[in-house]
């Protein structure tokens, strides 16, 4: 196929031809940054949160006015629960993963260091907390009995007003924590320190995700063996045996807590999916809108190229039957326009690279988004091309089909 018939019809219609190149330009530097955020908040929901997500159901307590013995309550309300039909553990814990807010603390390796070596998040939770949250122990152990300790007492020993000194505490790390602490070796066993808390790493856990993206870090977190109580703003997290019956245990369990105590207020009660699904909405919400902004474009794109490549078959009737009348085939007519709307669409795209860096640069300098990978270009040419070519078919084939006869009755 020769082009530079090509070049010299297209230079002959410099407007309707830019027109559709910049159109073109316009949808490749705008869906190669949609796909590339799309990807991103793809990969946000297959994060994993190192617990067994499909397992567990929440509750949350608040009291109604001044609530007395609330630590002995708490542990009324672990020994129901554990009675509910179909629950394997019981804990209770002050956070989870999946969640807007996020309780975090800063871990040193030595005592009066200034600087932090991580800010990690700060879990607590008691007797039972790693086999009901389903944690994968990789190195140490879980904790000891006589390693946990109430909530109350740890604030009375940090403001001095017991005569109890301050212990050094087991501390369970996650994997990307023990790395950043110790690098090149094994964090179990070491001290760290929280404050002026001295804490000892006995275990540490293959996943343990951070409530919330802070810093865009999800891998640093910490597990104290603290009991807390239902007024403290934690919840009580059961793993059940049977994925299945996880709506009659939550409901099983709100019964057996107000059997306990029924002057309480049941803050929520959701499964751990619940929890996932309501974190990750605005990421599902945000795929939606680009991927219909993307879809929108293609199409406004195909009618583009369509209208223009309809448009010049009825302007090159006569041309088209002199070339068939000359001996030119269907294939050959065919052959044309779809050159022709190729290399429309190749110019577009190269203008539409250097868009699609440019407006990538933008985000990154007012959103903070990562740069964009390159391979998402060669992604949105070639989507755009397979476009270019299914939008010129239907006038192609109308062009081809033009009868040699039609150059005599045009004349």
């Amino acid at each position: 196929m020769e082009i530079r018939p090509i070049l010299s019809t297209l230079r002959r219609h410099k407007t309707a031809a830019a027109l559709i190149v910049v159109e073109i330009a316009l949808a490749c530097a705008i869906i190669c940054n949609a796909l590339f955020i799309v990807s991103q908040r793809w990969e946000n929901l297959q994060e994993t949160s190192g617990v067994a997500e499909h397992e567990l159901v929440t509750v949350s307590l608040s009291g109604v006015g001044k609530q007395t013995n609330p630590d002995v309550i708490t542990q009324e309300d672990l020994a129901a629960l554990r009675a509910v039909p179909g629950v394997t553990n019981v804990a209770m814990v002050n956070q989870l993963p999946f969640r807007r807010g996020s309780n975090n603390s800063s871990l040193t390796i030595m005592p009066d260091q200034k600087i932090p070596t991580l800010s990690a998040a700060m879990y607590t939770g008691d007797e039972g907390t790693v086999r009901t949250l389903g944690l994968n122990v990789i190195a140490g152990r879980d904790f000891q009995p006589d390693e946990y300790l109430n909530w109350s007492e740890l604030i009375t020993q940090l403001n001095g007003n017991s005569n109890v000194p301050l212990r050094t505490m087991a501390l369970i790390v996650s994997r990307e924590a023990a790395q950043k602490l110790y690098p090149g070796q094994s964090a179990v066993g070491k001290p760290v320190y929280m404050a002026n808390i001295p804490l000892t790493i006995v275990g540490v856990v293959q996943r343990l995700r951070r409530p919330n993206s802070f810093d865009g870090d999800t891998s640093y977190s910490m597990l104290m063996p603290l009991r807390q109580n239902y007024t403290n703003g934690g919840f009580y997290v059961l793993r059940v045996g049977d994925p299945a019956q996880r709506g009659r245990v939550l409901h099983d369990a709100v019964d057996a807590l107000n059997r306990v105590d029924p002057n309480r207020l049941v803050m929520a009660q959701k499964t751990f999916d619940d929890w996932r699904s309501d974190y990750f909405s605005n990421d599902r919400d945000m795929m939606g809108l680009l991927i219909t902004l993307c879809l929108a474009l293609l199409l406004v794109t195909a009618l583009g190229i369509i209208g223009l490549a309809s448009f010049w078959v009825a302007q090159r009737t006569r041309q088209i039957g002199v070339r068939r009348a000359l001996g030119a085939t269907r294939g050959q007519i065919l052959r044309y326009f779809q050159t022709e709307n190729f290399l429309l669409v190749s110019a577009g795209i190269v203008l539409g690279m250097g868009l699609a860096y440019a407006i990538n640069q933008l985000l990154m300098s007012r959103y903070e988004l990562p740069r964009l990978p390159l391979v998402y270009l060669p992604v949105g040419a070639v989507l755009l091309w397979a476009l270019g070519q299914i939008a010129v078919l239907w006038p192609a084939r109308r062009a081809a089909n033009v009868p040699p006869a039609i150059a005599t009755r045009s004349a």
